[in-house]
């Protein structure tokens, strides 16, 4: 109606989490399932993310404008193309 607010909340970011082979976190934001700009999502991700954990960005293209913000944010990635359409980009703190 007419006047009336909303009290939905804002989407949450689609993070799975996991676990690596040496007892480290890995969360997974597939940015392929965010409508819009996913910078603002990953930005977050990052934000949240602990010393020990990673951050697996799924995307269907290779985001290499992404790559300069998280060198100059103090991130390392590896990322490596899965198919011709999806790319996983592991994110860890440098």
């Amino acid at each position: 109606m007419i006047g009336e607010t909303s009290t939905e909340l804002p989407e949450e970011p689609p993070i799975m989490s996991s676990r690596r082979s040496d007892g480290g976190e890995v969360n997974r934001l597939d940015v392929r399932e965010i409508d819009g700009e996913p910078f603002d999502d990953i930005m977050a991700s990052l934000e949240a993310l602990e010393p020990e954990e990673t951050l697996r960005l799924v995307n269907s293209f290779e985001p290499e404008p992404l790559y300069a913000v998280l060198k100059g944010r103090g991130f390392e990635y590896e990322a490596t193309e899965v198919s011709p359409d999806e790319w996983h980009i592991d994110i860890t703190h440098a």
